[in-house]
């Protein structure tokens, strides 16, 4: 099955646009200098008062593009695509870096998660996580969503954190039968595990939900062993053994 052309384009670094050297909204909005609109709030405002109003995370659909600024454009007007010179220095910036870890813990709440560990990007389940799974799998916008969180964490250098999410979805759907809609599961396998620009890292996950769709069980240790690989080596992959004549 061919990737959709959204994730050819994202793999491609969005091959042919150009810099629009004068547009910075994403980047004065993370680093707190500008309002979102049509909101009319600074990014620290969104995190102070809206960690847990789900309500507000679920109807409201203008603030995603500004959470989670990608190469493309959304639906809210207001908001613009990222640039290039934006992606570079938002990356630079601790303090910008700090907000989107703040703004994935947002969204990871919502979802029925929190981030265990920064370094390794492992996630667990947050209190009430089943309430929140159920709103997932009944809200498939929220889909799209994860495809745009994903983007941006890549785009803001942040690509372990999508591996951590990948694989908490995929033992979650193994071992547990949680969040294993074929809605979701079509999200997953065609554009949520394409989110990944490492091309190792990509194969090698995709392998891992080739091999659960098919009945093998992705369990807890595998995944906190996969995430502990990769932030040790550098490679999610299992090493391969050398073979020796003799």
């Amino acid at each position: 099955m061919s990737l959709p052309r959204d994730i050819r384009a994202f793999l491609s670094h969005y091959h042919g646009q150009t810099d629009d050297s004068q547009a910075s909204d994403n980047l004065l909005f993370y680093q707190n200098r500008l309002r979102c609109q049509p909101d009319d709030l600074l990014i620290s405002e969104i995190h102070q008062s809206w960690r847990k109003d789900y309500n507000q995370l679920e109807y409201n659909h203008a603030y995603i593009q500004w959470l989670f600024p990608i190469r493309e454009n959304g639906m809210n007007f207001e908001a613009q695509a990222l640039q290039p010179h934006e992606a570079a220095a938002m990356k630079e910036d601790p303090d910008v870096i700090e907000r989107i870890k703040a703004s994935y813990g947002l969204m990871l709440d919502f979802y029925g998660m929190y981030l265990v560990n920064f370094e390794t990007g492992l996630i667990g389940r947050s209190e009430g996580y089943k309430t929140r799974y159920k709103n997932l799998l009944q809200a498939s916008h929220n889909n799209l969503r994860i495809t745009r969180i994903l983007k941006c964490l890549s785009e803001m250098g942040l690509e372990h954190l999508n591996a951590g999410f990948l694989l908490h979805v995929l033992n979650e759907q193994s071992e547990h039968k949680q969040l294993n809609t074929s809605l979701l599961r079509d999200s997953m396998d065609r554009w949520w595990a394409n989110c990944l620009r490492n091309k190792a890292d990509r194969e090698w996950i995709g392998l891992a939900i080739k091999k659960a769709r098919n009945g093998e069980t992705f369990s807890r240790e595998k995944y906190e062993a996969s995430l502990q690989r990769r932030n040790e080596s550098g490679s999610i992959a299992e090493p391969q053994l050398e073979c020796t004549d003799g």
